[in-house]
């Protein structure tokens, strides 16, 4: 008995790797599209809305939120690969950071962020002492490991945050990355793979 071939499915297939390798290949220097961006996004389905695992005063969510707020500059400030601006942000970060008011928290959500307290503070001052921005790079993506933990432990009070992931970051490594929005704007390559990376996890 002979298998039919389907070539609907061998084209779609082939449609979406194509999607995936212009979205995520560098643009190179001088070429006949390095002045027009991919329209289309890598962006996958995000899952449901993530809901926090401890329920906080919403002063301490509005806190954190403020922290998510200037975190997000901090990402666009990466995005324009502008170590300058990046300092900048990251000190403007750190002061959002120092208003959260621990004593909010009572218990193991009290604990938990005294967890996640220290490693913010530390990529923070390393992105600050920094001005190379691969250097920096590297500390935000520990940066984002701990507001991405602090976001799903607390909640930022009904505003959202998108987890995106870039599988190419670091060498082939991945990273992920914290967005206001479901849109791709990649702060591990720039401009230079603006739109490489997909939505996996959204959260409230």
């Amino acid at each position: 008995m002979r298998t039919q071939f389907n070539f609907r499915a061998v084209f779609l297939l082939a449609a979406v790797a194509f999607t995936l390798f212009s979205n995520c290949s560098p643009k190179k220097e001088g070429s006949e599209h390095s002045g027009h961006e991919i329209s289309e996004n890598t962006t996958a389905p995000a899952e449901e809305t993530t809901k926090p695992q401890f329920e906080v005063d919403e002063t301490f969510q509005k806190q954190l939120s403020a922290v998510f707020t200037s975190y997000v500059d901090l990402k666009n400030a990466f995005v324009s690969s502008d170590a300058g601006k990046v300092k900048d942000e990251a000190r403007k970060t750190a002061e959002a950071l120092g208003n959260v008011d621990m004593k909010l928290l009572s218990g193991a959500a009290h604990s938990d962020w005294m967890t996640y307290l220290s490693p913010l503070e530390s990529s923070l001052k390393e992105i600050q002492a920094s001005g190379d921005i691969e250097e920096q790079r590297k500390a935000f993506s520990n940066l984002t490991d701990n507001v991405y933990k602090s976001i799903k432990a607390f909640g930022l009070g009904g505003k959202e945050a998108f987890y995106e992931y870039c599988p190419m970051a670091f060498n082939n490594e991945g990273a992920y990355w914290l967005s206001e929005n479901d849109e791709v704007r990649n702060p591990y390559f720039g401009d230079k793979m603006l739109k490489c990376g997909e939505v996996k996890e959204k959260l409230q």
